[in-house]
Formats: C-alpha cells, sequence, structure tokens
C-alpha cells in the first residue's frame, strides 16, 4: 500500500533542534563555530538605511528649481542635524533672507534642480539578531548569520501569537484539563513561561501582562477573547509581530481543548527548566509552527536527527483539525484505498480513527494532522 502523507505536528523528548539567525542586509558576524551562547546573546548585527524624508526647499525659500544649488549651503552626501540650516536665500536686506533648516538627523541623499526637492536620509538603524536558543553556533555564514544548535525537548503549537523570547517553565494548573484564568497567575511569575490546561481566559492573558509572565503555552484560545485583547481581527496567513507584552502559544485549537496529555506531560516532566518559545505562525506555503524548545544536557545522538518524513500508517496518532471532530485526538485504525462519498455528495480519500473515548469514525484524509512522534523518556 503507498503511503497517505498528512502535515504533522513534533512533539519529541529529544530533538536536534537547529535555528538560522540571519540578518536582513548583510553585516557582521560576531559569533565563531563553537560558541556557547544564550537565548539573548546578539550573534550578528547590520544597519538597515534611514527613513527618506523630502523637503521642497525651492518651494520654502521661493526659488527656482533650478536655482536650488545656488542657496544651498550642504552638498549631497553631507551629515545635517534636525534644525540646521540647509540652505539660505539671502537679500540686500538682512530682515528679508530667509532658510529652511533640515528636518532630521542624517544625511543629505540627493538634491533636485529640477523638482527642488531635497531628500534627506535618516540615521541608520541598528539591527541585532539574537541567538533566541540556549545552544552551540555550528555554522557561520559570512557577512550574514549563524545556525544555533540545541538538544532539546520539542513541542509545536497550532496557533500563536508574540514573537521570541524565553524564561523558566512553570506550570500552574493542576491538569492539562483545567481552564487557565488570572487566579492561576501570581506575580512570583513575572519572566516566567506559564503552562496552562484546556483554555487560557481573557482576564489570565491580561493578568500575564500586568504581572510581566514572558509567554503563555495552553490547549485552547478563544478568537473572540483574542480580538478584545489585539483589538483587531488577527489572520492567520502569518504573526508574530504582535506587541502585547507576552507570546502565546497554543497547542490544540480554538476553543475549550485540553491539552494532549503527551505534550503537558512533557513540560511538566521540565518544569522549572529554561525554555525558549516563539508564536509566530505562518499558514500557508512554507508553513510555520509556534514552538516551545527546552535545551537540554547531552550529546545529540543520530536518533535525535530529524528523518524521512513518514506517512500515515495503521496506529499513527493523529488530530482532526474540522468540525465536527475539531482538535480530538486519535489513532489511525485502517486506511481504506477507494474513495468514499461523504456527506455532501464529494468523494475522497478517508481514514478511520479511534479517539481516545473508543469511539471510531470515518474521517477525511484532508481533514486531520499526524502527531509525527509522542516520544516520552522516563
Amino acid at each position: 500500500m503507498a503511503h497517505a502523507y498528512t502535515p504533522g505536528l513534533k512533539v519529541k523528548d529529544r530533538l536536534l533542534v537547529a535555528k538560522h539567525r540571519i540578518l536582513p542586509l548583510k553585516g557582521d558576524v560576531i559569533v565563531k563555530v563553537g560558541d556557547k551562547v544564550e537565548p539573548n546573546d546578539v550573534v550578528a548585527r547590520t544597519h538597515l538605511p534611514g527613513n527618506v524624508e523630502p523637503l521642497n526647499v525651492a518651494n520654502r525659500l521661493g526659488v527656482p528649481a533650478e536655482d536650488l544649488e545656488m542657496v544651498m549651503i550642504k552638498k549631497k552626501g553631507d551629515e545635517i542635524k534636525a534644525g540646521e540650516p540647509l540652505a539660505i536665500k539671502k537679500s540686500f536686506i538682512k530682515m528679508f533672507s530667509s532658510q529652511c533648516n533640515a528636518t532630521l538627523d542624517g544625511t543629505i541623499e540627493s538634491i533636485s534642480t529640477i523638482t527642488g526637492q531635497v531628500l534627506q536620509r535618516g540615521m541608520p538603524i541598528p539591527v541585532e539578531v539574537k541567538a533566541y536558543l540556549r545552544g552551540e553556533i555550528t555554522e557561520v555564514i559570512p557577512n550574514e548569520g549563524v545556525v544555533v544548535s540545541t538538544l532539546a525537548t520539542f513541542v509545536q503549537g497550532i496557533f500563536g501569537i508574540g514573537g521570541e523570547t524565553s524564561g523558566n517553565l512553570k506550570v500552574v494548573v493542576p491538569d492539562n484539563s483545567t481552564t487557565l484564568t488570572e487566579e492561576f497567575i501570581k506575580d512570583e511569575h513575572k519572566d516566567m513561561i506559564v503552562v496552562g490546561g484546556s483554555l487560557v481566559t481573557a482576564g489570565a492573558i491580561n493578568k500575564a501582562i500586568k504581572v510581566g509572565v514572558r509567554g503563555i503555552v495552553v490547549g485552547g484560545f478563544d478568537d473572540k477573547d483574542l480580538r478584545d485583547i489585539l483589538g483587531y481581527d488577527i489572520g492567520v496567513a502569518i504573526t508574530g509581530s504582535e506587541d502585547i507584552g507576552c507570546t502565546l502559544v497554543v497547542t490544540e485549537g480554538f476553543g475549550n481543548i485540553a491539552m494532549a496529555h503527551q505534550s503537558f506531560g512533557l513540560l511538566k516532566k521540565h518544569e522549572d527548566k529554561m525554555a525558549c518559545i516563539n508564536g509566530a505562525t505562518q499558514i500557508r506555503a512554507g508553513v510555520i509552527r509556534p514552538e516551545v524548545v527546552i535545551p537540554i544536557e547531552g550529546t545529540a545522538e543520530k536518533d535525535d536527527v530529524d528523518g524521512e518524513i513518514k506517512g500515515l500508517t495503521v496506529g499513527t496518532e493523529i488530530r482532526v483539525i474540522r468540525h465536527p471532530y475539531f482538535g480530538v485526538l486519535g489513532k489511525v485504525t485502517e486506511l481504506p484505498s477507494p474513495l468514499t462519498k461523504l456527506e455532501s455528495e464529494s468523494m475522497a480519500r478517508v481514514l478511520e480513527v479511534e479517539f481516545q473515548d473508543g469511539k471510531r469514525a470515518l474521517v477525511p484524509r484532508a481533514n486531520v494532522e499526524m502527531i509525527e512522534e509522542y516520544d516520552i523518556l522516563s
């Protein structure tokens, strides 16, 4: 029988995680292969060109555009300071002289005797790329960036908001089905990554932001609460740039969905250890999943490296990602080859899944995602 392929989430106790940390423009790499790094260590830096701001000097001084260079006291490439004169129109009577001042700190980009415009370029904007992970530099890409690698426990989520952050893990709920409410968030959780159960409320997120919690990992989330917190609807095409002060990683989906026992168990196992999380999500070509990376001690072995993607087989752990079983976990029990007619009258390939409560159902293969591995070591 041919393999059946479907998207999957990684949930692994041991995985060699390698992250490319690349500058947006060529710059300087300030580490070398073999260096040990922490999440906030800068590994590369560069400068982005400053913003351009036009200034119609000819119009302000009342001179023809072709005469602009005659009144300019600054030339192309000169440094400028906000408030200092760029051009002066002199008069025999001093009180009738006029000048045009720079509006920002930077340089003169260009002087046009056709439009009368002077383009001011702001100061270069410094950009630093941090390691994100606690690990080792395993590759240097000259003038561009590095690869940081670490042996880690790795849990992928299904949706997230907010960017990269790190902190010690703290499981604050008694089990994977408990709703994370504001009562569970304490002042002592400042700078930590808080782990909840089935759902996180808007009140809990707001309190976490107030307390200074760096991140929240939880099973489910209400999209209405998301709108209330952000103040706008968010598209799931790509996230990660939201600046709410706390990164959120949702492992199961929208709604009140208990975090998978295996995922909760892994996070509980590594409580009080440092975790690196990223809420960035991209649901389109080049899928990006939110993630929790918990660096662990040890040397990577062959089995810790991602191998060839395996197809669905009988026994594969899956999660349903469409109604009416959205978010429910189960195990594949049969993979019939012929097309099956669905309730919508369309034909599709299906699989039989046995849910954790023992019930079975036929589900279109397109409506599930594979949980690549639940590999919890004692």
